[in-house]
């Protein structure tokens, strides 16, 4: 039987997401980056510039390494809004922070959590690839609807329980995924800078890990299943512009994009 792997043949991923771009993303970053662990900001566009929060000109340099995505232009209730209002929080926001990052902007948090399957629809219109909830799970599974991809848990359950638990998932889990999520200003509020800074440690050491942002995470899982196998599932044709590990047999196998591989 074949087992799918993260880039690189690591068997577990975790990725961090943080939303409202306040001031306090600065030290969040100089945490993630000391311990080389990846996170996607979700922008709120009408707020750059404002007394408390990120300003436009540092964004490319201060977020550089992580993922910037969409949170709305002004932090809306999504399901509140009209079809013609909608696009404008999306699409202008769009414009705003790929012109400032460089690269295309393909995904988003819902701001309050807040979403319809009607904003769903209209959002994969406006170029969305996937949105997080804010419905922790406690778990390490990987999304079925990207655009209903729930969390594992919000920064303050990361505990060394959990941790423990993801370090050491059964023989039976496949993928595993720790996703962590929050605000930078909840570490100011709550004076739980230090204990954050500890989890992060904690996950440094743990094995096997692949840390990646949400969109690196997306764009890999959809390679693997965008795999055609034959049917003994002995022959794998990959026709992504992603290289995929698996393992077979005990041996790790790399798929390069466009290859067709045959395991003896």
């Amino acid at each position: 039987m074949l087992h799918y792997l993260y880039p690189d043949g690591k068997r577990k991923a975790c990725t961090f997401s943080y939303d409202d771009n306040q001031i306090y993303d600065r030290r969040l970053i100089d945490i993630l980056n000391q311990y080389e662990l990846k996170a996607t900001f979700h922008i709120n566009a009408g707020t750059l510039d404002q007394e408390g929060f990120i300003k436009s000109d540092e964004v490319r340099e201060l977020y550089l390494g992580h993922e910037i995505s969409c949170h709305g232009y002004s932090h809306p209730f999504m399901t509140h809004l009209s079809q013609t209002e909608l696009a404008f929080e999306i699409m202008e926001e769009r414009k705003i922070l790929e012109m400032i990052t460089g690269y295309p902007i393909r995904g988003l948090s819902y701001p309050f959590g807040d979403y319809s399957d009607d904003v769903i629809m209209a959002l994969k219109r406006f170029g969305m690839e996937y949105a997080r909830t804010v419905e922790n799970t406690d778990a390490f599974g990987i999304p079925g609807d990207w655009m209903k991809w729930k969390p594992t848990c919000h920064h303050n359950g990361l505990s060394e329980e959990l941790i423990s638990r993801f370090d050491c998932p059964p023989e039976y889990s496949r993928l595993p995924l720790l996703y962590i999520w929050g605000h930078s200003f909840e570490f100011e509020r709550e004076k739980s800078w230090v204990l954050f800074e500890k989890m992060c440690s904690r996950l440094k050491q743990c094995t096997d890990v692949w840390f990646a942002t949400n969109i690196e995470i997306k764009e890999y899982l959809t390679a693997v299943r965008g795999l055609i196998c034959s049917a003994s599932c002995r022959t794998i044709y990959n026709p992504t512009a992603k290289t995929v590990f698996l393992l077979a047999d005990e041996l790790v196998i790399t798929v390069q994009p466009g290859e067709t591989v045959t395991i003896p």
